[in-house]
């Protein structure tokens, strides 16, 4: 599946995604200690994300997933695939994605 292209008009301006591209772009979130330290002591979450996504498109499909407002999205490539740390905006945004989610 091809992942949306981005506008190149403006920074940070994406189109919108329907379900089935953030799917394909958020594979699943990255549980381990570290990231629940992460969640805990500075307001971010890990995901595995799809090889080709950029992080608007990263940006764009977690708003479009859990409506969640994003401040930050580094990425970085790995054995396991390609890994999203992302900051959220509000001040509990990460815990409450997590809960969402499940994972505390």
């Amino acid at each position: 599946m091809r992942l949306p292209r981005t506008n190149n008009k403006g920074a940070g301006v994406t189109e919108d995604l329907t379900v089935e591209e953030a799917r394909s772009i958020i594979i699943k979130p990255h549980i381990t200690e570290k990231t629940f330290n992460l969640i805990e002591t500075q307001n971010m979450l890990i995901f595995i994300v799809s090889r080709a996504a950029t992080k608007d498109q990263i940006r764009g499909a977690l708003k479009t997933l859990y409506e969640a407002e994003v401040q930050d999205v580094n990425t970085l490539r790995t054995t396991s695939g390609k890994k999203a740390i992302v900051k959220f905006t509000d001040q509990e945004g990460a815990r409450d994605l997590a809960t969402t989610m499940g994972l505390v």
